[in-house]
């Protein structure tokens, strides 16, 4: 009689707990968007005989059911704490902690991809560049060169890439900057560098192509915290970074337009600070083509930049020395569409991009 009451209650207590995760699974809210991990998440699957008969069906049902389950984000964390604090393991969906910074594993080199990138840049000054225009080229090494020899993660070799790229990119000028740059000068929790800390690298790319920025900045926080790309990647639970930006008198002043919207916008979207990305506030984020024309420009100097999403913050630095900059993306634009919106004549020309980009080129048009 025991045995049986036994068995009954564990038939019990499975049914209850088969039950409550049933109800959960359908009852419990579900988001659409996933602000830790900066996705959009798996929708219903539709129901159809092709697609039940081929599998589809029950696949994007999986991954439906994946994507919302209950407790999902808390899950996600625990798994990684017992990956790492448990089974030791080194990284967490490619993003390692180390002192403090969360940094994703840039390796091996990619020269095929170099060579492509370059090839690109290569495109666009045959297509419109003259002997009146100056062209310089900078590498910015990603977060990983800075924290991998310490940490003893696997690399590349960041000196070999720096010096494959300005051997290649012979139609320029090279500026080398990774001197200039540490673990400090990036974020803890997200990619990008802290523009805050790169006034250094500003001045040396403005003095090697012969232009005097302004150093009378003032640095605002914002008040909210600021949780990187990688914090969520990596589900670890990590202090926040801060948020700062540099604003002055040529950066107040300046006019700022959104060739892809047709809009006018500002210098620092404090709205987007509060976004799903807050470092898109610096120059709204990745757009395709900009222009910032500063009034108070002591020349009439003009500036290309062709960038990445790292571009974004350093460019409001260049301001006080430019009567104009443009930054062109093409990521986002092609090449050949350039010459509709952009006046390359005497301009200098800069093709500045992080290892991150050049290391995977296929996202250049």
């Amino acid at each position: 009689m025991n045995t049986q009451k036994k068995d009954m209650a564990v038939c019990i207590l499975f049914a209850l707990i088969f039950a409550t995760g049933f109800f959960l699974c359908v009852f419990f809210p579900k988001s659409e968007y996933s602000y830790s991990e900066r996705r959009s998440l798996a929708s219903p699957p539709v129901f159809s005989a092709s697609a039940f008969w081929s599998g589809r069906f029950m696949s994007d049902f999986e991954a439906y059911a994946v994507d919302h389950i209950p407790f999902r984000e808390q899950l996600r964390m625990f798994k990684a704490l017992t990956a790492k604090n448990i089974f030791r393991r080194q990284d967490n969906n490619g993003i390692y902690l180390w002192n403090g910074f969360l940094t994703a594993m840039e390796y091996p080199l990619n020269e095929d991809s170099l060579n492509r990138a370059i090839d690109r840049f290569r495109y666009v000054c045959e297509k419109y560049f003259t002997e009146n225009n100056n062209v310089f080229f900078s590498v910015i090494p990603d977060k990983n060169a800075c924290i991998a020899r310490e940490s003893g993660h696997p690399a590349m070799d960041y000196a070999l890439f720096e010096a494959l790229a300005s051997q290649k990119a012979d139609f320029a000028e090279y500026i080398k900057i990774s001197d200039l740059l540490e673990s400090d000068d990036y974020y803890k929790t997200d990619t990008h560098w802290r523009q805050e800390r790169i006034t250094d690298v500003a001045e040396r790319l403005a003095r090697a192509m012969d232009a005097v920025l302004s150093q009378d900045y003032e640095i605002r926080t914002l008040e909210h915290n600021f949780y990187g790309v990688y914090y969520g990647q990596a589900a670890l639970p990590l202090q926040p970074d801060s948020l700062q930006y540099l604003t002055g008198k040529a950066i107040e002043n300046c006019i700022v337009f959104d060739w892809q919207n047709n809009r006018e916008i500002s210098v620092y979207d404090l709205e987007k600070a509060k976004g799903k990305d807050p470092y898109e506030m610096f120059l709204s984020g990745s757009l395709s083509l900009i222009t910032i024309d500063n009034p108070d420009a002591p020349a009439d100097k003009q500036l290309v930049i062709f960038r990445d999403s790292f571009g974004s913050s350093i460019a409001p630095l260049f301001i006080s020395g430019y009567s104009k900059i443009t930054l062109a993306d093409i990521r986002y634009v092609h090449p050949d569409l350039l010459g509709q919106f952009v006046d390359f004549e005497n301009c200098d020309i800069l093709f500045l991009y992080s290892t991150l980009v050049l290391n995977h080129s296929e996202t250049l048009k």
